[in-house]
């Protein structure tokens, strides 16, 4: 599903007009990423959290110029969904 579908299968459940909807996608996207960037995390009881974890420091391979490299630490992204969500699969 796309953003377009979502905000159309939104706007037909509530009746109000796509724009209104589209507008209210955006800013909830916008807050949630917001957030997550920041280091915090959002709980959508019944849905999921979104959260950031930490990749530890690696090694890696170049195999084309056959170097080891070092990946340092970094922050992810991730979705966790909700225990509700995940009995509907």
């Amino acid at each position: 599903m796309t953003k377009a579908q979502l905000v159309s299968a939104i706007a037909i459940k509530t009746g109000y007009d796509r724009a209104t909807i589209l507008n209210v996608v955006e800013a909830a996207m916008a807050n949630i990423k917001q957030s997550v960037s920041e280091g915090e995390n959002v709980y959508l009881r019944g849905f999921g959290s979104f959260i950031t974890k930490v990749r530890a420091q690696k090694v890696a391979r170049n195999i084309t110029a056959k170097q080891s490299i070092i990946v340092p630490e970094h922050k992810i992204p991730a979705f966790k969904p909700s225990d509700d969500f995940l009995e509907m699969m």
